[in-house]
């Protein structure tokens, strides 16, 4: 009777439910609800409050907020190159985690932890949106919204005890907001020494873990503790100002740090062509290093002079003795146009033995292409003094842009006193009314220097250095910094306008150091010139 009962059991339940899904199927079929209305779609303008509070979450941040941009270009970039990306980014992480891996296990007496399967998928991250900083240092700082659904297989595997355990991580969701600082920017690919990464805000992680198969997730609290747990040691780590540094270049190598000075002195010039009509020339020489940015040092215009002596001292700062070369012109001043060339020539500083001095007589030459034949005609000859002293290894400073510092003054400074320098980096809206071709001019101690012109540019950018030797440190003194415009065109009417000034106190930069700011222009409507200042003593 037992058996006969359990046979009936298993036939009802059997055909119970065989019937119940048949039934169930035939009304979903053929009985529709009669409520059910097509979703009305209506322009976005046209909705309330409520509804649009509704759909803020999915609207991208360059829609509601100004100050980020749109990226379409950089996410289908994204999208074309992950399949590489994939790879190269799942290299790079097996060889940042495997020495961290081999330091930590011996704490938790694990044998090993290995990567089984490391791919990121096939749906990329996606940018919402992109904020971009400009600062007065040299960097560039970017916020990027990023979000990422991600289909990863991260299958890891735990070896302990004589035991093996799998985990795998799947359905990987991200929503973060980094910020990304490429510093300091250096003249050499990929023109950025350094990366730091950090979050602005806490980061919103949501995965799939599976644990000997099962879903570990699926255990009452685990997901909520295992979320909050990776927020809170993420955040630990890399929440702001916190960040994460990683090494691209050797900084002090893309720049070239000063490795000595090299002592020049301007004895005289022999036999010198005449270039005006009417009388003798007006001769003055200019001299700098080459694959160096700062200005050429200039000697005092001797007029009506063919066989000048200046006798005169200068020093430069050497980099790569090597490669660089002693650069040297002869000019004859005039007052009105351009100044006239009268001869050229360079001299190697690897042709200068180290801390011995020795003299030059240097042909002037019409060019350094040794095929110009125009150099066979005699233009007189420039005789100089030179010396390169090397630094010792304890003598190098360290970069200023990476520590914060400043470099010292070049020996032979006076005691008490200092070398001023100024770094005349851009400017910003500078607007002539007639024409906009800027130059700076700085006036200080009754001395003026003056930039390059830049040609119909409203935002210059000039990254020009000058020097003034001072006997004492300048606190009560200011410079003078005038923006001014010359015309490009020949002709009398509006030949030259000023674009704006200003005048900078030296206190603040006695006692800092240094100061890199940007400042207003006055009268000018919106102009701003940024310069920076830097006090070296011996």
């Amino acid at each position: 009777m037992g058996f006969l009962n359990t046979i009936m059991s298993i036939f009802g339940f059997g055909f119970g439910s065989s019937l119940g899904l048949v039934i169930g199927y035939y009304f979903f079929i053929f009985f529709q609800p009669t409520d059910v209305k097509d979703p009305e779609v209506r322009p976005l303008a046209e909705l309330d409050a409520k509804s649009l509070l509704k759909l803020l979450p999915e609207i991208p941040l360059w829609v509601k907020n100004p100050d980020f941009d749109r990226v379409d270009w950089l996410n289908k970039f994204i999208l074309y190159m992950w399949p590489y990306l994939d790879k190269a980014i799942c290299k790079t992480a097996r060889e940042i985690s495997k020495p961290i891996i081999a330091e930590q296990i011996p704490k938790y007496k694990i044998q090993a932890v290995e990567f089984e399967t490391l791919s990121l998928g096939t749906l990329p991250p996606t940018f919402q949106g992109m904020k971009v900083f400009m600062t007065e240092e040299k960097e560039l700082i970017m916020e990027p919204a990023l979000k990422w659904a991600g289909n990863p297989n991260i299958h890891v595997t735990v070896k302990a005890f004589g035991l093996k355990a799998s985990v795998q991580v799947v359905d990987l969701h991200v929503f973060a907001h980094p910020r990304i600082t490429l510093k300091p920017l250096v003249p050499a690919f990929p023109c950025f020494a350094n990366i730091n990464v950090s979050l602005m805000e806490k980061p919103h992680v949501d995965f799939g873990l599976k644990l000997l198969g099962a879903d570990a997730m699926a255990i009452p609290g685990l997901y909520r503790f295992v979320q909050e747990l990776i927020k809170d040691q993420v955040a630990n780590m890399y929440l702001w100002p916190k960040t994460l540094e990683i090494p691209i270049l050797d900084a002090g190598k893309a720049r070239k740090k000063p490795v000595g000075i090299l002592h020049v002195k301007v004895v005289k010039a022999i036999n010198l062509k005449k270039k005006d009509l009417l009388g003798a020339s007006d001769p003055y020489v200019k001299m700098k290093l080459t694959e160096d940015k700062l200005p050429s040092k200039k000697t005092t215009v001797k007029y009506k002079n063919l066989n000048p002596e200046w006798n005169e001292e200068f020093t430069l700062s050497v980099r790569d003795p090597q490669t660089q070369a002693l650069e040297i012109i002869v000019y004859d001043w005039e007052k009105f146009g351009g100044h006239e060339k009268m001869g050229i020539n360079v001299v190697p500083l690897k042709d200068i033995t180290p801390d011995e001095m020795k003299v030059f007589t240097l042909e002037l030459l019409k060019s350094m292409d040794p095929e110009d034949v125009r150099n066979e005609k005699s233009r007189g000859q420039l005789v100089l003094e030179a010396t390169y002293k090397p630094f010792k290894e304890d003598e190098i400073a360290s970069d200023p842009e990476d520590s914060g510092t400043v470099e010292k003054a070049p020996e032979g400074t006076p005691d008490g006193g200092g070398l001023l320098v100024i770094t005349v980096h851009q400017a910003q809206d500078v607007e002539g009314k007639h024409h906009t071709n800027p130059y700076v001019r700085l006036l200080f101690k009754g001395e003026e220097k003056k930039t390059k012109t830049i040609k119909k540019n409203r935002d210059p950018r000039w990254e020009e250095e000058f020097e003034f030797l001072l006997e004492e440190p300048p606190v009560n003194d200011r410079i003078h910094v005038e923006v001014h415009s010359v015309s490009s065109r020949i002709g009398l009417l509006h030949p030259k306008e000023t674009l704006g000034y200003v005048d900078i106190n030296l206190a603040d930069v006695v006692s800092n150091r240094r100061i890199n700011q940007s400042y207003n222009l006055i009268d000018s409507k919106n102009g701003r010139i940024q310069i920076e200042l830097q006090w070296r003593t011996s």
